[in-house]
């Protein structure tokens, strides 16, 4: 229902000729009541006072639009165009920024094609890797221009989530939600939290919570111009969007996850890892993740209790009882173990990483690439191009060895690994598996092969690719003394679905 307060102006935006004639669309959520018409959007903040924000004021409602804008303009500047005041004229009339007090105030945004929300790009089967290799690029962009905010998050700041989660969970009627069930994700939930904390607050410290989107699931994104763009970022509560980076980036891996594709959430995972090289903070992914579940649980199961059409009701409870069966899975991830992946350039041996990596637990394997750990030690970003030196025998080893070292800590910290690297010395083989054995982890190797003319091919394909081999690298690999090779040999020179069922048969998958 409407506010008193707020009815003329909302009128006023329903009524086609405020708008030139052009017919109007309503769209209400819990907080916001927008109105599309033409290449429009306007965004009214709803005169409520709840829980975590208070728009019951004009006031707190013009601070809400201009902080939405503000927030907004980071990573959607060509949607959020900017406040609008709705006035009172001296004839009684209402008007967009006229000459009379302000009645109420809006955000204008510019109307984008809602097609190309990706929820639905989802749903209609649309999502690809070029698209969400887009998108991981984009939040990687947001996350790294934030602002920093050490005095939110941290411990504390996630301690507040898991005491909201249950009282809200609990909440909900028992007819929804089985009490028996929150509390036994609630007892998880903070046992994997006083394990961490510890981490929590390095991470607090060091600079990685930050003033985030918040609200990151594909709802929220679309595409502007082509490109993957972040909007309806929280502007109402920093404890919702002042948070660990990691966090931010859970719910949209957990909303693909949800949605069936955990593939490209194990994507967005180990791009992400690519390029910033947080191996050791991915261990409260899952905490992250299942907190992200428990949200939409609660959120689900309260709307669900409320609604009085029978059928909604059930669909919405079913939908409820899925994401709180999801939060205590995420908490409870399969043993870990060790995947090794060689082979010279072109061969396929990271795609097959990729193609492995969601096989492994949730939302899948991290991969650790000795191309991405090399970027990373000489500072660079995954796509810059490394000169000879970035190559030479003592980058080389440092790679190897830091690439060990990453997979024992991550090992140890109960996540599946994938190490991918060209392997093509019998040293470098004998060390990663020394690796899952000090660990007592299972261990599989594969060593994929493949006619060079084809590898070549295949790297003169690549398009921004964090390798920098070339054919000639290539010819040069094709001279080393590789020894020995025990590990399970794939002709990769089959196409990549074949190449995967092999892998997948050997560890039986």
């Amino acid at each position: 229902m409407d506010a008193p307060s707020q009815q003329a102006a909302i009128g006023f935006l329903a009524d086609p000729a405020s708008h030139g004639g052009e017919a109007v669309e309503r769209i209400d959520t819990h907080i916001s009541t927008l109105f599309l018409a033409g290449d429009r959007v306007f965004k009214l903040k709803k005169a409520v006072r709840l829980s975590f924000l208070d728009f019951s004021t004009l006031v707190a409602r013009q601070a809400a639009c201009e902080a939405e804008v503000t927030i907004n303009r980071r990573t959607a500047p060509d949607l959020y165009l900017g406040l609008i005041a709705i006035t009172r004229e001296a004839d009684g009339s209402l008007a967009f920024d006229g000459a009379g007090p302000v009645e109420e105030w809006v955000v204008a945004m510019r109307r984008f094609d809602q097609s190309t929300l990706f929820d639905r790009l989802s749903d209609a089967g649309r999502l690809d890797t070029d698209l969400i290799d887009g998108l991981t690029d984009a939040v990687a962009a947001c996350h790294a221009a934030a602002p920093i905010r050490s005095d939110k998050g941290g411990r504390d700041g996630i301690a507040r989530v898991v005491d909201s989660n249950r009282a809200a969970l609990l909440a909900a009627s028992p007819a929804i939600l089985d009490p028996a069930e929150i509390e036994a994700l609630d007892s998880a939930t903070r046992n994997a939290l006083e394990r961490l904390s510890p981490l929590l607050e390095a991470r607090r410290e060091s600079g990685l919570v930050r003033a985030c989107h918040g609200d990151l699931h594909l709802g929220n994104i679309c595409l502007v111009d082509g490109r993957p763009t972040l909007f309806d970022a929280i502007e109402f509560s920093e404890d919702y969007s002042c948070i660990d980076l990691l966090y931010d980036l859970a719910f949209l891996l957990m909303d693909l996850d949800h949605r069936g594709r955990r593939d490209l959430a194990c994507r967005v995972m180990n791009r992400t890892l690519d390029r910033t090289g947080d191996y050791d903070g991915i261990v409260t992914l899952p905490l992250f993740l299942s907190l992200r579940a428990a949200v939409r649980a609660l959120v689900l199961g309260t709307a669900a209790a409320a609604n009085g059409d029978d059928a909604v009701r059930e669909r919405q409870g079913a939908e409820a009882r899925r994401y709180l069966t999801a939060a205590r899975a995420y908490l409870t991830p399969p043993p870990p173990r060790l995947l090794a992946v060689g082979g010279l350039s072109g061969s396929g041996k990271s795609r097959l990483g990729r193609d492995l990596a969601p096989l492994l637990g949730v939302p899948g394997a991290v991969v650790v690439r000795s191309d991405a750990i090399r970027k990373q030690l000489q500072g660079v970003a995954p796509d810059h191009r490394l000169g000879p030196e970035g190559y030479d025998e003592a980058v080389t080893e440092r790679t190897y060895q830091t690439m060990y070292e990453t997979c024992a800590r991550l090992l140890a910290a109960g996540l599946p690994v994938i190490a991918d690297a060209v392997f093509a010395r019998p040293e470098q083989r004998a060390a990663i598996e020394a690796v899952a054995s000090a660990a007592a982890l299972p261990f599989a190797g594969f060593w994929l092969e493949v006619d060079p003319d084809i590898a070549a091919a295949r790297i003169l394909a690549r398009r921004a690719d964090v390798s920098d081999a070339t054919p000639e690298v290539l010819r040069r690999q094709l001279a080393y003394p590789t020894g020995t090779i025990t590990w399970t040999r794939i002709d990769s020179g089959q196409d990549k679905p074949a190449t995967l069922a092999a892998a997948r048969a050997s560890l039986g998958l």
